[in-house]
């Protein structure tokens, strides 16, 4: 069965292969992430300087690996959505003068040759399009600080309090349903959905590695043209003079044209106006969807209503009035979200984390291949997982009985594959002994969850 999205009748299947392909660069660099990772932990062992805390960075993945997830089915959305506006409004099938970028390779090689030959207007058209793709993320970026319900979307990526480099895989899972309008207009001109998901590819590899602390300032050129370590901590700080500031992806550029660059000064104390105060991934990215909606349900008009959705984030009163002053928040009173852990819960959610980890690594293997419900049940569990997670370190008591639903879950799932035969027995097995001995656990220390609230929901 196809899905027609586009003139060319672009079916589901080819909108799947989106996903593989819109990963592939990034998935190619997770090695690289990871040494860098662990580069960084180097460096704050040999300089004393604790960057790392456990729960927090176990929030961050949770946060990307639940991104990753939800891009399954989300990614498929929002390319179909590029590749049908292109196909129907492009610039070219309008004005046919219009020459269609150049899309070929902007380097190739002859086989048993050396060396290699430069495709010059190829590489002008990868090259303006890589500028483009950043120049509509700097507008995404900045709008969705100023917007409060792009906030929403893209909080996620500010909660942590903390400044790192696993912070830079705490991605929303909710956001790109609404990032995509920005890159409309390069459908629009006719830029290939090919060129637009490779150069996203690479600007988002790029900004991992200036998710650290342990890199001061480059040279005054980099610092001038690029974004670098130094200007994307500034655009993590909390302080009032670094807030709204520095929304550049590849290129700072754009921040120093359109008047938003502020250089670092004093270190910036990182996290949100309003502490988020959780490890669940899933309360990370709705949190503030709730305080819109319950803000807008206690308005006294729609005019109101428009100002808590469509205006600037901050809390509002029921006229739509800010209730507190922009800016207000004070870095030398802020304490950090840490909550102690004994060290066998703590173990526990460790284990839990590294099972889901794989098991979020194999769906996103075959997610191209399975059925839709297989993926999104597979997904749900998988989120149901580290939502558990960030409970255990949050010591929180719904934490226990989710986690103890989702362990008899996954026995009786392991059971009923072992009984009908659907599956490797040793598996089944595994899960069954896997499911009893983390009950065990978790029963042994479940005095140790004692926070009664799901979130801090007020």
């Amino acid at each position: 069965m196809t899905t027609a999205i586009g003139r060319g009748e672009v079916d589901v299947v080819m909108a799947r292969i989106y996903i593989p392909l819109a990963m592939g660069i990034v998935t190619a660099s997770i090695p690289l992430f990871f040494l860098l990772i662990a580069l960084e932990l180097l460096w704050s062992q040999r300089t004393g300087r604790r960057v790392v805390r456990l729960n927090d960075a176990l929030s961050d993945l949770s946060c990307g690996i639940l991104s990753q997830l939800a891009g399954i089915f989300s990614k498929v959305f929002t390319v179909g959505i590029f590749i049908w506006v292109g196909e129907r409004f492009a610039l070219q099938r309008w004005v046919p003068s219009v020459p269609a970028w150049p899309s070929g390779a902007p380097f190739t090689s002859a086989v048993g040759f050396p060396g290699f030959t430069v495709d010059l207007p190829a590489l002008a058209s990868w090259s303006a399009v890589f500028v483009l793709v950043d120049l509509c993320y700097y507008w995404s970026h900045r709008l969705s600080h100023e917007v409060h319900l792009l906030w929403a979307g893209h909080v996620v990526h500010h909660s942590s309090e903390e400044y790192n480099l696993p912070v830079a895989l705490r991605q929303s899972a909710l956001h790109g349903l609404m990032s995509w309008v920005f890159y409309v207009p390069l459908a629009l001109v006719g830029v290939p959905w090919q060129m637009f998901v490779t150069s996203m590819a690479l600007n988002l590899v790029y900004q991992f590695w200036i998710h650290t602390r342990a890199i001061g300032t480059l040279s005054p050129l980099a610092e001038w043209i690029l974004n670098t370590p130094s200007h994307h901590r500034v655009h993590h700080g909390v302080n009032p003079k670094y807030q709204d500031t520095n929304y550049g992806g590849v290129f700072i550029v754009f921040d120093r044209w359109f008047g938003t660059f502020q250089r670092e000064e004093e270190e910036p104390t990182y996290g949100i106006t309003t502490p988020l105060q959780s490890w669940n991934p899933l309360w990370a990215n709705v949190h503030v969807f709730v305080e819109i909606a319950r803000a807008a349900w206690r308005a006294d008009s729609w005019r109101a209503r428009g100002r808590i959705v469509f205006g600037r984030p901050t809390k509002l009163s029921e006229t739509g009035e800010p209730i507190t002053p922009p800016n207000s928040f004070d870095p030398t009173t802020f304490v950090p979200f840490d909550p102690p852990v004994p060290a066998p819960l703590a173990a526990y959610g460790v284990t839990q984390f590294v099972v889901t980890l794989v098991g979020a690594y194999l769906l996103l293997r075959s997610a191209a291949t399975l059925p839709w419900g297989q993926s999104a049940a597979a997904a749900f569990f998988l989120a149901v997982a580290l939502a558990g997670v960030g409970g255990i370190f949050e010591r929180a008591k719904w934490a226990g009985a989710l986690e103890g639903a989702r362990l008899v879950t996954l026995g009786a799932a392991s059971v009923a594959l072992i009984s009908t035969g659907l599956g490797p027995a040793g598996i089944g097995w595994a899960g069954v002994i896997f499911a009893l001995g983390s009950l065990a656990v978790l029963w042994r220390y479940r005095g140790a969850l004692t926070e009664v609230e799901l979130a801090p929901l007020m």
